[in-house]
């Protein structure tokens, strides 16, 4: 009876060891679980970004506001009834 209960325990303590140490144990469950949710939040992050580059896209074929717009931001387009002034400040030199 002593060689059962002991192969039992011998059993039980080889099962266990496999659930907290092997493959697949526990703590690497919840290590996948905190790289699956740190890839969530970079999806979403990313999500949002696409969001807003094919609003602009979309804005860009619709009209030409949004063309001109840019132009203005990126390149310093100047209308034809416009005028454009550069203020230059001195530098301060050390």
């Amino acid at each position: 009876m002593r060689w059962l209960a002991a192969g039992l325990l011998l059993l039980v303590l080889l099962l266990q060891s496999r659930l907290w140490f092997g493959d697949g144990s526990i703590p690497n469950a919840w290590r996948l679980q905190q790289a699956v949710s740190a890839q969530e939040a970079e999806n979403a992050r990313l999500d949002e970004r696409n969001q807003a580059l094919s609003a602009d896209v979309a804005d860009l074929r619709d009209g030409l506001s949004g063309i001109e717009e840019r132009a203005r931001l990126e390149l310093g387009l100047v209308g034809e009834e416009e005028q454009f002034f550069q203020v230059i400040e001195p530098r301060e030199d050390p």
